[in-house]
């Protein structure tokens, strides 16, 4: 054999075994890995305790009191790990790296992570904060979205019992199981709608009845009558119905994707009700929802699940209703309210089969949408000129509020800041969108009174050092100086003293310059270097502080970055670029 051809020879050889050694390292890479995968069992710590979805854990191992197990891979091992002599589990140890199981630096630091796949290529996620910044667009504009309030779905939350039939604002559960008013919902809920109305598009809406034209195909049921006729009350047509006990009178429908219901409604009996039915498109499952005469705010009977109660005060000469009902919003706080079911109703698999009228009354204007989004923020607006205190202009808290020991309770009646804020931005909005209606106007002027009360005499008005008034959302004593809160309050002033007329507008803008510079003075004292804190506790109770949570963490960021967009002071813009730092794991410098 000449040399050229050992030569050659030689060569392929070589290529054959790079190739084999190259294949066992493969093997060997691919059979680590899947051990490193299969997820670590350690007691006291859930892996799937993670606010983004199930994690498994990043690196396995045996139960803690197992012996070591040594890879056969050089240098790879599993050891003990005993954090501050309390916890122990297993670890892993490649070369002078020690590696530990996320789920267990989840639950210890607080951070937060997530196996994501982009194309077919999985990567590890972590975050430190599971929050979110919203940076301003622009100037904020009291006419305009009020923060980032289009994002709230207000009346979905567990904490709302129910929308009420009677007003159209949500009932509260968040202290009282009972259900109540709480202003500062009802005016979060109006400022999700105004925002949503400026930010989607226009809705859906189907006319089914509107009194003078022929569209709705009644018919009756039993003992009933119906008719078209002039009203001189609303100098209308409208469709005038009474029915007996077993009488109704009713329309069938077949409709998809809109369920927002909106009509007119006059009641002219006590036994008189709406009833809507739903149908699931896939099970064929039915639910009625009844709109009925009673105190009750929203209930079942008879223990038969297709039956939800949704209760309309009546009186005698009750007024015409404008009845505005999210139907699936509805039916979901029913299946709640049943312990049915917790999961969010797909609006895709639902449709609207029919609408019955019973008892005695008139009916106009029916119809249904995608969303009546103006609609629910004047039924919020509405009730705050309603339910204002005469005497002190503010919106009373009907329940106790323990906010933490060593602070004395409020009592029921007591007012918020941030109440009084959210209410007078809904009210110069609600001016500002109605061309000027006085009512709203003068309801948000009343809403200043309880911010010149001190705290311990009913108001709101707090004084830090006897130095800086700070208008409390919780008006404990001693005083909590809630920072979020706070702010809340400021941005209504600032609505109300830029919408007003000048004449009006004084004392808002006396209010709201005072505040502002009272959080430029404080606004440190919430720093922690780390985070932030939510409240002042710690100073005036001499306890530990109380840390925000990212979310309201956010909160306050987001409420600087907003209010840097009106008023340009430095200490705004860099305070909220260090905390939005902290969300991002940064911390201040230590000695």
């Amino acid at each position: 054999m000449d040399r050229l051809s050992l030569y050659r020879m030689l060569r392929v050889n070589v290529k054959v075994l790079l190739f084999l050694v190259s294949g066992l390292v493969f093997i060997a890479t691919w059979s680590l890995w899947n051990r490193c995968l299969d997820g670590l069992h350690t007691p006291g710590w859930d892996p799937k305790h993670n606010v983004d979805g199930p994690l498994q854990d990043v690196f396995s191992g045996n139960s803690p009191g197992a012996e070591r197990q040594t890879s056969e891979l050089q240098g790879y091992e599993e050891i003990d790990c005993l954090i501050n002599g309390d916890v122990a589990l297993k670890c892993r140890k490649e070369g002078d790296e020690v590696y530990l199981p996320f789920s267990f630096i989840h639950k210890y630091f607080e951070v937060y992570g997530k196996l994501a796949t982009y194309d077919g290529y999985e990567r590890f996620e972590w975050s430190h904060s599971y929050s979110k910044v919203f940076y301003p667009k622009g100037k904020y504009e009291p006419w305009g979205v009020f923060m980032y309030f289009e994002n709230y779905n207000v009346e979905v939350r567990e904490r709302v019992k129910c929308l009420s039939a009677t007003e159209g604002v949500p009932i509260s559960t968040q202290w009282e199981s009972v259900g109540y008013y709480y202003p500062t919902q009802i005016a979060q809920f109006g400022l999700s709608h105004y925002s949503k109305n400026l930010t989607e598009p226009e809705p859906r809406r189907k006319v089914l009845e509107d009194g003078d034209k022929d569209l709705a195909h009644w018919s009756t049921n039993g003992p009933a009558t119906f008719a078209r006729a002039h009203d001189s009350e609303v100098n209308s047509v409208v469709v005038q119905f009474q029915t007996a006990v077993r009488g109704s009178v009713a329309v069938k429908l077949d409709h998809v994707l809109d369920f927002v219901l909106m009509m007119d409604l006059k009641i002219l009996s006590v036994n008189s009700s709406v009833t809507v039915a739903l149908q699931n498109r896939e099970s064929r499952q039915l639910w009625r929802l009844h709109y009925v005469c009673s105190p009750q705010l929203i209930f079942t009977q008879f223990k038969q699940d297709q039956d939800i109660y949704h209760g309309i005060v009546c009186e005698d000469n009750t007024p015409w209703l404008t009845l505005i009902r999210d139907l699936v919003v509805d039916l979901q706080k029913g299946l709640l309210l049943q312990n049915r079911s917790k999961r969010k109703l797909p609006r895709s698999k639902l449709k609207v089969v029919g609408i019955a009228l019973r008892g005695w009354g008139k009916v106009d204007n029916v119809s249904l949408s995608s969303s009546e989004h103006l609609a629910h923020f004047y039924d919020a607006a509405r009730w705050f000129v309603r339910h204002q205190d005469p005497n002190t202009g503010g919106w009373p808290i009907p329940v106790k509020r323990r906010v933490v020991p060593g602070m004395q309770e409020l009592e029921p009646g007591w007012y918020s800041a941030m109440g009084q804020g959210h209410a007078i931005s809904v009210l110069a909005r609600a001016y500002h969108h109605s061309g000027g209606d006085p009512q709203y106007l003068q309801a948000a002027i009343n809403g200043l009174r309880p911010f010149r009360v001190p705290s311990d005499e009913g108001g709101v008005l707090a004084s830090f050092l006897g130095k800086f008034p700070w208008y409390e959302e919780y008006p404990t004593q001693p005083s909590s100086f809630v920072l979020n809160g706070f702010i809340y309050s400021l941005l209504g002033l600032y609505d109300l003293k830029t919408i007003a007329p000048a004449a009006q507008a004084k004392e808002a803008s006396v209010l709201f310059e005072q505040g502002m510079l009272s959080l430029k003075k404080l606004l440190l004292l919430f720093d922690t270097g780390s985070g932030t804190s939510y409240d002042l506790r710690h100073f005036t109770l001499g306890t530990a502080p109380n840390i925000a949570r990212w979310d309201y963490h956010a909160t306050h960021v987001n409420q600087l970055l907003l209010l840097n967009t009106i008023d340009k002071d430095p200490l705004l813009e860099v305070t909220a670029r260090r905390w939005i730092g902290y969300m991002n794991g940064k911390r201040a410098a230590h000695n």
